[in-house]
């Protein structure tokens, strides 16, 4: 490729490799999330989700859409209404359950273990803006990838930020940001969520 070409995609060369913009997005780059390919999942998304949101609860249909959707999660408890950005970044473990009004933003990686609970209204977002005000108004984003860990529960409207690792059987409180990683049987609460006690 001539250099003249490398140099106005910018981070779009990632050793010495030509990157799109899903891959830019899946590896921690700066990407444009109005890109076409981007858009389209996304609506592919949000589709499934307006599906799963209108049909009948424990139903084999509302099932099937989940699985569609979430298609490496073995047989999700979930309760509408459910909204994500993509799906196919979610991985959860057995015996998942997540309450009313659940937002996954898997612009990045979102591995969940098993037993997991989280409350209602609980926001996981993986996606990030740039400070620059004009990168944000050219769409530029950055995710980062999200852990939690088995045996966690997450309070109801607690938000998990960017970047975080939640460690086994921690507690994390209701309406808690967590914005660092959390040590395994651990209770935070607050905004930023703070360390309260261990949990024996």
């Amino acid at each position: 490729m001539p250099k003249a070409r490398q140099q106005a995609l910018g981070t779009c060369i990632y050793n010495g490799v030509f990157m799109d913009e899903k891959q830019r997005m899946l590896c921690g780059q700066l990407y444009l999330a109005n890109d076409e390919q981007l858009s389209a999942e996304r609506l592919r998304a949000k589709k499934l989700c307006w599906q799963f949101n209108r049909s009948e609860p424990g139903s084999d249909e509302a099932q099937a859409i989940l699985s569609k959707l979430l298609e490496h999660s073995p047989k999700p408890h979930i309760e509408a209404p459910f909204f994500c950005d993509y799906g196919y970044n979610i991985k959860t473990g057995i015996n998942f359950y997540a309450n009313h009004g659940c937002c996954i933003l898997d612009c990045a990686e979102i591995s969940i273990g098993d037993d997991v609970l989280l409350g209602p209204g609980v926001v996981i977002a993986s996606p990030n803006h740039p400070l620059d005000e004009k990168q944000r108004r050219l769409g530029y984003e950055h995710a980062q990838s999200i852990t939690i860990e088995s045996g966690v529960w997450v309070g109801a409207q607690a938000c998990i930020c960017p970047g975080v690792h939640i460690g086994r059987g921690a507690v994390i409180a209701a309406g808690a940001v967590v914005t660092k990683n959390i040590k395994a049987h651990t209770l935070v609460a607050g905004c930023p969520a703070k360390f309260i006690r261990t949990i024996t």
